[in-house]
């Protein structure tokens, strides 16, 4: 009998669906957490991203329609609440510890003064955490350092030249 993605439970029948982007075979009280994706509708979904969306669009007139409203689909993509969210440097411990060094503080010291443990800044600077918005918060402040991605390495994207088209947001700095 087959069990539940999302608790175990075994079930003689699962429904798909999808729970945070992520499609799931659920049972029915677990379904609740998300909205049910229809299984015809999921496979024709897989051919609307795939390469070959152009040869099958042209195989029937009645998907051409269809294939036309994927592409303004995927152009203009719904907003969620990660695109608010600034992204954590993927450098992030080499910049808490240079910042503390720089300012001659031990672990110990710069952890009495955001009131929070020693362990807590070892493990930020190992990597093996990430800080939460809180203590992102207290150390950017304390350091006076940014911990968001593209904080430090925004001359270097000038220097590439990789990309050649600039807008608005790529020179305007926030004051916060």
């Amino acid at each position: 009998m087959p069990q539940c993605e999302m608790c175990g439970a075994e079930s003689s029948s699962l429904t798909t669906t999808k729970v945070e982007g992520a499609e799931l075979e659920l049972c029915d009280e677990c379904s609740d957490f998300g909205t049910e994706v229809r299984t015809e509708s999921s496979s024709s979904s897989s051919t609307k991203y795939s390469t070959s969306s152009s040869s099958s669009s042209a195989s029937s007139g009645g998907s051409s329609s269809s294939s036309g409203g994927s592409s303004s689909g995927g152009s203009r993509r719904r907003r969620d609440m990660f695109d608010d969210m600034e992204e954590l440097a993927t450098d992030y411990d080499d910049r808490i510890r240079a910042a503390r060094e720089e300012r001659g503080l031990s672990q110990e010291d710069l952890a009495k003064e955001l009131n929070e443990k020693a362990s807590l800044i070892r493990k930020l600077e190992r990597g093996d955490i990430l800080p939460s918005d809180e203590v992102q918060k207290k150390l950017e402040r304390k350091l006076d350092i940014s911990l968001s991605e593209g904080a430090g390495d925004e001359d270097a994207e000038w220097s590439g030249g990789s990309s050649t088209t600039t807008t608005l947001g790529d020179v305007v700095k926030r004051k916060d």
